[in-house]
């Protein structure tokens, strides 16, 4: 009854709770199958294995025991057994095209299925692979969530392999706003994993924010619990080795476990990176001054003076050359003379005596008279009454009172007249004279009427003229009769 309800709680994917449930059973094949099949679901890898060795030594011809204890052999990177486990169940299984060409019932079977043959195609054909996982997600919602059969069928590291496959395929297909929709997600969805984590840090990286990354990979390695596993992982990343954020926090994490040396080689291959470095952004004096402040910490002061010492030769730094002398007088004072000997004298400092100033207790604080101050006070005050202006009364035009100013301006004021809501557009007069027959012929009669009147104008012109003439001359003619007469006269 016990491992029916077990079996119950895990096909709800209750896991806990159905573990709880076989405890106290009898350890019959059945049971330890169950048991190992959850305990491989909640990711206890190493006590599924045993479980399922134990099987493998009851001869049970079963391929999900060859599958599930290939894929924890993988987990543990034991490949070779895992290979021959697969190899012995390989003619029962077909090829990942043909289930999910089949209509099968079994969802998360076609979900894996594709999320290995994603696996596999790679960054080849990006928008044939979206395709292909835009069929699992919830059709309701717009975001990507897988469907609720799968979610409850699928496990956590299934999960997370199918969330990081979109992720990194909407970056290739450079859909970032998508991506960092679903990335901001992705806590939620699967709280207990880093991969969230990793896949911002890659988004950064993408939008060409990889100072921003850095920052977020630190936080989260100096966050973990196991520095040890943390010092791994990020010593993985070599493309990252030598920036600022990944150094401190690699260093920081091997003090905090104790490994001084470790830290300090870190340092100088650092060191050594930056000064064969032909970048614009060197920063190779923040990383030769945090060396030497750690080192000279944890009483390392020779490693200290050879740095100050290879920095000075290769730049002339001042500040190289005063930690130099600092360093090397805990060392060899006759040394530290030497390199003294180098430091420039302040302008205006002629001498200095020593014994003097050793003897004097340095400079004390004296408080200042209380009058002083409030004198002082006072004629601020004064001046700033002075310096004050007098505010001019605004000049208003004739007959505004400023106190009724009347309506506000028509907003309209400044706008075109069409585009004013007050404006009427004029209609057009179809009230014209209609017209009978063709209108070419009433054009055509038009026409003749204006060129015969054009025609008859010039001979009434000429006539009107001669005549004009005529009348003229005849006048003009009696004038020159009787101009005569008088001559006579």
């Amino acid at each position: 009854m016990k491992k029916g309800k077990a079996y119950c709680l895990y096909r709800q994917n209750k896991l806990d709770e159905a573990l709880d449930a076989l405890k106290g059973q009898v350890r019959s094949d059945e049971t330890m199958l169950l048991e190992s099949q959850i305990l491989y679901c909640l990711g206890k890898m190493d006590a599924s294995l045993d479980i399922y060795q134990k099987l493998q030594k009851s001869k049970i011809d079963s391929l999900e025991i060859n599958f599930v204890a290939s894929l924890v052999m993988t987990g543990r990177e034991k490949y070779t057994d895992a290979e021959q486990l697969l190899l012995s169940g390989r003619r029962c299984c077909g090829s990942l095209y043909s289930i999910i060409r089949r209509d099968l019932a079994d969802e998360s079977s076609i979900a894996v299925a594709v999320n290995n043959l994603i696996s596999l195609k790679g960054p080849k054909d990006v928008s044939d692979s979206l395709r292909k996982l835009g069929r699992l997600k919830e059709k309701e919602t717009k975001n990507f969530e897988l469907a609720r059969g799968l979610d409850l069928k699928l496990l956590v590291k299934q999960k997370e392999a199918i969330y990081s496959n979109r992720v990194l395929l909407l970056l290739h297909a450079n859909k970032l706003d998508q991506a960092r929709e679903l990335v901001s997600r992705l806590p939620e969805m699967i709280p207990e994993s880093v991969v969230p984590v990793m896949l911002q840090a890659a988004l950064l990286v993408r939008e060409i924010k990889a100072g921003r990354a850095e920052e977020i990979l630190a936080q989260f390695a100096a966050a973990a619990s196991h520095p040890h596993t943390a010092v791994d992982s990020l010593a993985k990343i070599l493309d990252i080795q030598h920036m600022h954020a990944i150094v401190a926090t690699l260093v920081s994490l091997k003090e905090h476990v104790g490994d001084i040396d470790g830290a300090a080689a870190m340092l100088d291959s650092t060191i050594k990176w930056w000064s064969n470095a032909m970048t614009e952004s060197n920063k190779l004096n923040i990383i030769i001054q945090e060396a030497t402040s750690f080192k000279l910490k944890h009483g390392k002061e020779e490693e200290d003076a050879r740095l100050y010492e290879d920095l000075f030769k290769s730049q002339g730094n001042i500040e190289a050359l005063v930690g130099l002398v600092t360093t090397v007088a805990c060392l060899d004072v006759n040394k530290a003379e030497l390199y003294e000997m180098k430091l420039k004298t302040l302008p205006g400092l002629k001498g200095i005596d020593v014994d003097s100033l050793e003897r004097t207790s340095g400079v004390k604080q004296v408080d200042a008279p209380r009058v002083a101050f409030t004198q002082t006070q006072e004629e601020g005050k004064n001046k700033a009454k002075a310096m004050k202006k007098r505010k001019r009364k605004p000049k208003y035009p004739k007959g505004f009172d400023p106190a009724k100013p009347g309506p506000p301006p028509d907003p309209e004021k400044w706008l075109p007249k069409r585009e004013r809501s007050t404006y009427w557009h004029k209609r057009k007069d179809k009230r014209a004279a209609q017209v009978r027959g063709s209108q070419g012929a009433v054009v055509r009669e038009k026409h003749n009427v204006a060129t015969s009147s054009n025609n008859s104008n010039p001979k009434s012109n000429q006539a009107t003229g001669f005549k004009g003439a005529a009348a003229v001359s005849e006048q003009s003619k009696p004038s020159s009769n009787s101009s005569k007469k008088k001559s006579r006269k």
